[in-house]
Order: C-alpha cells, then sequence, then structure tokens
C-alpha cells in the first residue's frame, strides 16, 4: 500500500506541476490575456470550495464516485486538445479537471492516514514534491509548442488513474473510507476559529504563489537564484516530509500554532530583508514548517477530529487551499499593486491572525 499511495502522490502532483508552472505560459503563448487566463485559473480554486457543501447535502464520497472521477479527470485532459483556442469551452474543461482532482485526493488522503498512519505518511507524501519538481524540470527541456504540455498531461493522468484504480481495489477490502461517511459531525460554525485559522494560513501564502517571484527581482536578486530560492524550498519540504513521523505524535494543535509562528517570522523575514539573498535563504528553509509540517499536521488533526473522514479532508482542501488560495491571491494583487513594499508584512499580520485563532479554538477545546 505504501508504495501505492508514494506512486498516486508522485504522478497526481506532476500533473499539478503542469498545471501550476506551465498551462499559464501555454495559454499565453496561443493568445489568452492576463484576464482570461485569470479567469480560467479562478474556476479551480472555486470549484474545489464549493464541492464540499453539496457533500454536507447528501451525496458521498465513495469508491463509485472516486472511480469516476478519475474517469472524469482523463477526459477533462483529452478535452483540452479539442478546448485550447476556445475560451468558454477551455473554462468548462478546466472546471471538470477541477472538480475531479478535488475529489480524488480527499479520498486518498484518507486511505493514506488509514492504511500506513501519519508517522509514515511524510515519507509518502514526499513523492508529491519529488514529482512536482522533476516534471518541471523535464517539460521545460521538451517544451517546443503548448501541445507538447498537453501531451504530459494526457499522459500523467491516464498513469494517475491507474494508480488509484489500484489503489481503491486494495483499499475496498479495509472500506477505509466507508465506515464514517454516514455521520457528518462537521460544524464550522461551532470550530469556526480552528476553521479560520486554517483559511489565513493559507492566505497568507498568496504573496508567495504569486508574487515572490517578481518581488525578488524587482529588488535585485536575480532570475537565477529566485529559481535556486523556489527549489531549496521544495528540497526542505521533501526532508521535512521523511523526518516528521515522531513530531506528530506529539500535541498536534500545539504543532499547528508552531508552524504558524515560524509562517509569521518567515513572511516577516522576507519583507525586512528582501534583498538579502542568506536571509532568504534562510526563510525558505522555513518552508518545511509553515507548508510540509503545517500540512501534516492538520489533516491528522481533522482526521482524529471528525466521524466523517473523508469529508474532512474535502474540506480542508476546499476551504483552506479554495476559498484561502483564492482570498490570498486577490488580497496579495491588490496590495502590490497599491502597497508593494508591504507585501510580506501583510502575510505576517495574515498569519499571525492564523496564530491568534488556532490559540482560542486550543483553549476553547480545554474550557
Amino acid at each position: 500500500m505504501f508504495i501505492l499511495l508514494s506512486l498516486f502522490y508522485y504522478f497526481y502532483f506532476s500533473i499539478v506541476g503542469i498545471y501550476i508552472i506551465f498551462l499559464p505560459k501555454v495559454l499565453s503563448g496561443v493568445g489568452y490575456d492576463a484576464s482570461e487566463i485569470g479567469i480560467i485559473f479562478a474556476a479551480s480554486p472555486l470549484v474545489r470550495f464549493i464541492l464540499p457543501f453539496l457533500f454536507m447535502r447528501g451525496f458521498t464520497l465513495n469508491a463509485k464516485l472516486f472511480r469516476a472521477s478519475l474517469v472524469l479527470i482523463v477526459l477533462s485532459a483529452l478535452s483540452f486538445y479539442f478546448s485550447l483556442e476556445h475560451f468558454y469551452a477551455l473554462l468548462l474543461s478546466n472546471i471538470a479537471m477541477g472538480v475531479g482532482m478535488s475529489l480524488v485526493l480527499p479520498y486518498v488522503e484518507t486511505i493514506a492516514l488509514h492504511t500506513i498512519g501519519k508517522e509514515r505518511y511524510g515519507k509518502s507524501r514526499l513523492f508529491g514534491s519529488l514529482g512536482f519538481i522533476i516534471v518541471a524540470l523535464v517539460l521545460v527541456k521538451f517544451l517546443t509548442s503548448a501541445y507538447v504540455a498537453l501531451d504530459f498531461l494526457l499522459a500523467l493522468t491516464f498513469i494517475t488513474a491507474l494508480v488509484a484504480f489500484r489503489l481503491q481495489h486494495f483499499a475496498s477490502n479495509l472500506q477505509t473510507t466507508q465506515r464514517h461517511i454516514s455521520t457528518n459531525d462537521i460544524d464550522l460554525v461551532r470550530d469556526w476559529q480552528l476553521w479560520l485559522g486554517l483559511i489565513l494560513v493559507q492566505m497568507s501564502f498568496g504573496a508567495f504563489y504569486n508574487f515572490f517571484t517578481i518581488y525578488e527581482t524587482n529588488h535585485g536578486i536575480s532570475m537565477d537564484t529566485t529559481i535556486y530560492l523556489w527549489s531549496f524550498g521544495v528540497f526542505i519540504e521533501i526532508i521535512m516530509f521523511f523526518f516528521q513521523g515522531k513530531l506528530l505524535h506529539y500535541n498536534l494543535l500545539n504543532i499547528l500554532r508552531f508552524t504558524m509562528l515560524a509562517t509569521v517570522v518567515r513572511w516577516f523575514l522576507v519583507f525586512a530583508f528582501a534583498s538579502n539573498t542568506a536571509v532568504l535563504f534562510f526563510a525558505q528553509s522555513l518552508h518545511a514548517l509553515s507548508f510540509a509540517l503545517f500540512h501534516s499536521a492538520a489533516i491528522s488533526y481533522l482526521f482524529v477530529r471528525y466521524k466523517n473522514k473523508a469529508l474532512a479532508q474535502q474540506f480542508f482542501s476546499g476551504i483552506t487551499y479554495g476559498l484561502g488560495g483564492l482570498s490570498g491571491a486577490l488580497l496579495s494583487g491588490y496590495i502590490y499593486e497599491y502597497y508593494p513594499k508591504y507585501l510580506f508584512l501583510s502575510s505576517s499580520l495574515i498569519a499571525f491572525g492564523a496564530f491568534v485563532f488556532i490559540t482560542l479554538y486550543q483553549r476553547s477545546k480545554r474550557g
């Protein structure tokens, strides 16, 4: 099971790598303007945000829907060939891809936590980071036309689907996800401090994901050094995923608070030392805490906090990375346009807000 999960993460996040790194450039190359590209790529986080609420209304993320989602991903990747030069058709293809990807990952995360546990989860999940960076290094050498990226995308979605089908076949004997589907105990209002804290963490990443390269090059850091900073962050992330197992035995809320404080420090260092390469590399080393350890601690806590474990992972994906990511992108865009100097200071303040709300949530649980 560990090998199948690792293969799934590798190929799944290879797809994400193509989607994030190369597709915007592909669309720009075939004539889409910035606003059209923005609309197309805003569809995916919106889908991630909306889907969990549908499952609160009676839908169930079961094996049948999981298999259907895999088919949808492959068909969506295939449809890009026919819709690439037609805006509305491409938007529909992208929405379909977003639906499939948003359903598949929470299902597999639940299987992973059930079968290999939080202690070994990181060692499996690190293959996703490897897939992300390897596809970037390989595809950049072959990207001679838009359709080369689509060829890679289709091939990787097909392989991902095959691995996931096999993974679900083995997991079905354990009935890992079906056990807890019937009971919905997720109450966003009751646990609003928890969920708001998780959202704010991802909101604070909006400046990093959307403007870090522009921000640093405008402060005199070369493009080559900026790429090294990105790569170093992924490398540190992989190391944390490998060694974090023992850390997850400690109080998960304390770990979340610690990672949020690390995120506060990280963004403040980028703000205060934007032209200092040594400090920037240190700030990037904190990616191990602010992303890798945060992610593992968050999904592990939600796994033990709620009975409907698959839905909890869907909400984490949808609300945290969907709503949080979208809000962070919009807010950071506004701040960078009008107050560029304070872009990462605002991120640091948002991350501190996350720390405050998680602290309040932890105290309410003790009370």
